[in-house]
């Protein structure tokens, strides 16, 4: 076992997560086709071999370590891009039934892909507009964990995501940088959306140190109907407490 996989195995392993050969092998065959993929549309500005294991595989599975994922049934990952977070936590945990919603449809076809490669089942990759699917019956207020690893502020993607989620589920934001600022910004989208933070943890990549925040949300009320408005307000128009 290389360098690479054997840091890897080890970090899983002391997180409560032991990888099967299996598993260790799906990772290995995530990271091949991500790379060829990646030479042909741009999923990723990370493709060394090392950096891919640690912040986009560890970091996406990072999200384990606050939630307990053995209890979750059906997760949705709002702006999936390459697969992350719900992939490889989709390598980890084959229970989970994972719907992915991205607007570009190349993306959507490298994620269909991918899953049939590595082998996993209940991968549902749907192409669209998070505003426009989450109004769908069957989507809107039906999953135990909403996922999006992403750089919009919290107030935006309180909109995007907190409709998938189901009354008493989560919606957990995976941020690199975070601010006070931006959290007490989202204080009135958590309001309109039924929603209520439960819990703001931080942590630091094992080797590169970079800095991660994960912020729980639970949804304690089925979205109101007017919520989330039409594609491309939620962006140009974050709710904030001068909204009108």
């Amino acid at each position: 076992m290389d360098t690479t996989l054997q840091w890897f195995t080890k970090r899983m392993e002391e997180s409560g997560i032991p990888l099967s050969s299996l598993q260790l092998e799906q990772f290995e065959t995530y990271y091949r086709i991500l790379v060829e993929w990646n030479e042909k549309m741009n999923l990723t500005g990370i493709t060394e071999r090392d950096a891919v294991y640690e912040k986009h595989f560890f970091d996406s599975v990072s999200l384990a370590l606050f939630t307990d994922l053995k209890n979750v049934a059906r997760l949705a990952d709002i702006g999936s891009g390459a697969g992350f977070p719900s992939i490889p936590l989709k390598i980890c945990f084959p229970h989970l039934k994972v719907t992915i919603v991205d607007s570009l449809n190349k993306r959507i076809q490298f994620l269909k892909h991918l899953t049939e490669q590595i082998g996993v089942n209940d991968v549902d990759c749907l192409h669209g507009r998070a505003e426009d699917i989450a109004q769908q019956q069957g989507q809107r207020d039906s999953y135990d964990l909403v996922t999006a690893r992403a750089v919009a502020r919290l107030n935006v993607l309180n909109e995007f995501c907190l409709p998938f989620v189901k009354k008493g589920g989560l919606f957990a934001a995976m941020k690199g940088a975070q601010s006070d600022e931006e959290v007490n910004e989202a204080a009135y989208s958590l309001k309109e959306l039924r929603g209520q933070m439960v819990g703001q943890h931080r942590f630091t990549l094992p080797n590169e140190g970079s800095e991660r925040h994960i912020v729980l949300i639970e949804k304690r009320d089925a979205t109101p109907r007017k919520y989330p408005r039409k594609a491309g307000i939620p962006l140009k128009q974050p709710l904030l407490s001068t909204s009108k």
